[in-house]
């Protein structure tokens, strides 16, 4: 018997039905803003940018913008798929050799060998080339309608607001202040006297806040400039500076010549279905292995059962054992990752399936004391011995583990992606799959319990799964069992949009606190005036 089998509660968070626009996104304040661009008049691309803009502001410690990402378009008039790769690249004066092994195993997500001081893990020798404002100022020019400045301003609005201190808040950001009291610039905006802010305990009241006043000035800043202000004008200067003097690598040059690319999607067929993935070094190619593994497979029947399971963590096995052989990645995935991902529809059908990352919580848990942006730890994909897929090296790309995806069926399509670092695709895999092989609704798909396989060496099971399914799969694998719960999230955290007709569905991860789903028809009634 279960030993999670007394937990009695159940968790639900529906998924929103609407002929409008829909963001899914890991907050709720983040998405409305979204929500509130395509009531406004904007289309789905507007409404993801101007969410993942937010995010900077509500969720600071997984994504903004000293960070990095990738984002799939789908076009419902050009019946088009378009794909944004805004990742991170190492600096170009990057020295392989200043990250010596310390002996040990890191203590970050990747147990790679550990290295002196910590240096691909923290501060500022950790920071790659952050991608994320030319990305998304990319797609805005590219595909949206509505100006820069107003896809800021609500982000501007939430950082003068400051960071409410809730229950959840107070416990991210207790889980690194260790590392955060390491940077005075870090420890003022996140701690008090170097310890974590505590919540209120009343249970009516507005919570505490944290100012942002940093940050809030480099968004009014960016707004009034344009995004390549970060990497070409007075603000690029600072960041380098600051950067540099705290004695990383990162400089002017490589802020000027980083350029988001737009590429073409892989696309495959499964079942008569089309899924499209970002091509190169992310967790999509190798979740198109694993469709490609369960293709011949019959997993016909009402629901997943045993077998379902069993073909599931076989494929999920054998391509990650290819994936850790050819790329690189590190053999056991640990701790959090510091990812969000998003996912719009507006009321035309088009599509947005955006992951955007700082790869640890708090990425390098630096704030950059000038411009008051928290920088990523991007250094830290790379396996810091020489000689190897992924081995650290100066302008390099990095190797991610996010899959923003989207699927094309005869009923619609559905666009969705997750955070959790190598948990991520198996988790877009699952959910995919429950559509497509076993009909479900988005809201079965997003609510049904899920195996995880991020590695060579172990099934993860979540509690809910019925016995039997658990009893085969202890027999056949390696395995350990634990319930789907908050913190720390032992499953990945997807945001899924769908469409069906002219209908939209929206879902987010269902134990997730912040995360839901906001359709424009429910804030129509709420819009704030923009400001010029």
């Amino acid at each position: 018997m279960s030993r999670y089998a007394s937990k009695s509660q159940t968790v639900r968070k529906p998924a929103v039905v609407s002929k409008s626009g829909i963001v899914a996104a890991q907050n709720r304040l983040a998405a409305e803003q979204g929500a509130e661009a395509m009531v406004r008049g904007g289309n789905a691309i507007d409404a993801a940018v101007t969410t993942a803009f937010a995010l900077a502001a509500t969720e600071p410690w997984m994504s903004g913008l000293g960070g990095g990402g990738s984002m799939l378009i789908y076009l419902a008039k050009e019946d088009q798929v378009k794909v944004i790769d805004f990742g991170m690249v190492s600096p170009s004066n990057l020295d392989p050799a200043d990250y010596p092994l310390s002996g040990g195993v890191a203590s970050d997500l990747f147990p790679w060998p550990a290295v002196v001081e910590d240096r691909n893990l923290l501060g500022a020798k950790s920071i790659a080339v952050p991608g994320a404002v030319d990305g998304l100022g990319k797609a805005l020019e590219a595909y949206g309608t509505i100006a820069w400045h107003e896809a800021i301003q609500p982000a501007i609005d939430l950082a003068e607001a400051g960071l409410s201190v809730d229950w959840f808040s107070a416990l991210v950001i207790a889980s690194s202040a260790k590392d955060l009291s390491r940077f005075p610039s870090s420890a003022s905006v996140y701690l008090d006297d170097g310890f974590p802010p505590s919540p209120t305990w009343h249970a009516v009241g507005r919570s505490p806040t944290r100012e942002l006043t940093g940050l809030t000035n480099t968004l009014k800043h960016l707004a009034e400039y344009g995004p390549r202000e970060f990497y070409e004008g007075a603000l690029a200067k600072v960041i380098a500076k600051d950067v540099q003097e705290a004695g990383g690598y990162l400089s002017e040059a490589d802020l000027a010549a980083y350029e988001a690319r737009e590429l073409e999607p892989l696309v495959q067929d499964y079942r008569g279905a089309k899924i499209y993935v970002q091509p190169e070094l992310n967790g999509g190619p190798t979740m198109l292995k694993a469709f490609d593994e369960i293709s011949g497979q019959d997993l016909a029947g009402d629901r997943p059962g045993a077998a379902t399971y069993k073909a599931y963590a076989e494929s999920l096995l054998k391509v990650y054992e290819e994936r850790l052989a050819t790329l690189g990645d590190a053999d056991e995935a640990r701790g959090e990752s510091c990812t969000t991902h998003l996912s719009a529809v507006d009321s035309e059908g088009n599509m947005v399936t955006l992951t955007t990352t700082l790869l640890s919580i708090f990425g390098s848990k630096l704030v950059l004391p000038t411009s008051g942006i928290l920088m990523n730890n991007g250094i830290m994909w790379f396996d810091p011995r020489p000689g190897h897929p992924n081995s650290l090296a100066p302008a390099k790309r990095c190797l991610a583990n996010y899959s923003p995806t989207i699927m094309k069926d005869d009923w619609g399509r559905v666009a969705l992606g997750a955070s959790g670092g190598r948990k991520i695709f198996p988790a877009v895999f699952h959910i995919l799959s429950y559509i497509k092989d076993f009909g479900m609704s988005l809201d079965e798909a997003m609510h049904h319990a899920r195996i995880d396989v991020s590695g060579t060496e172990r099934v993860v099971m979540d509690a809910a799964l019925p016995l039997a399914v658990r009893g085969d799969l202890v027999s056949r694998f390696n395995t350990a069992e634990t319930p789907r719960d908050v913190f720390p999230l032992a499953f990945a955290c997807p945001s899924a949009v769908l469409r069906k007709g002219n209908e939209n569905q929206g879902a987010s991860e269902v134990m997730h606190p912040w995360s839901d789903a906001v359709s424009a028809e429910s804030r129509a009634h709420t819009v704030p005036t923009i400001r010029e």
